[in-house]
């Protein structure tokens, strides 16, 4: 029998990327008072929680979620735990078995130069625990170098419980156009 983990977090409770909204939710019809149904109305930012970024997140004139080929967000992955900063050498030993779909489970820091090794690789996907890939003064540059080259980016993933190996992974978009980014909620299968 397969273990399943999910490893996406709980919207609601999230903290925000400083300066994005919050999500909200407000009641619009309610059993309780009287309706034949519960129906709620939803509010949130395109990268609040777990979610993935689409090249038009960074890229201009790129394509929005809804545009993303399913396999990219689906098939075998790889597990990896590093920590710290992640040079070029470092990613370059990690996809040497042509991996292309990556999990990095960790307190990490992807460099412009381990992203262009991403892309020259011609990864599908990379996640990270994190809220963003990049940091302070290379953010847009690492979004840019992925996305620029259709890489698909998840951020916010909770990997505690998951160890180093290959899983099938499950990290599709809601189907909105043109939208730069969507929650997500992934799923690890164990092989």
């Amino acid at each position: 029998m397969s273990r399943f983990y999910d490893i996406g977090k709980e919207l609601f409770s999230t903290p925000v990327y400083p300066g994005d909204p919050a999500p909200s939710k407000t009641a619009f019809m309610e059993i309780e008072k009287g309706a034949d149904c519960n129906l709620t109305i939803l509010s949130f930012g395109s990268h609040n929680g777990t979610h993935l970024d689409a090249p038009k997140h960074f890229c201009k004139d790129k394509h929005g979620v809804d545009q993303i080929p399913l396999e990219k967000c689906m098939g075998d992955c790889k597990v990896v735990r590093m920590e710290g900063t992640i040079g070029a050498g470092e990613m370059k030993d990690v996809l040497a078995d042509h991996t292309r779909k990556l999990l990095i489970k960790g307190d990490i820091l992807l460099t412009p130069e381990s992203v262009q090794v991403c892309a020259e690789a011609n990864l599908d996907l990379i996640g990270v625990e994190g809220q963003t890939v990049g940091g302070p003064g290379t953010q847009k540059e690492v979004h840019q170098i992925l996305l620029g080259a259709e890489v698909v980016i998840v951020e916010g993933l909770v990997l505690s419980e998951v160890e180093e190996g290959t899983y099938f992974l499950a990290a599709q978009p809601i189907k909105m156009a043109d939208l730069d980014g969507s929650p997500v909620r992934p799923v690890l299968i164990e092989k």
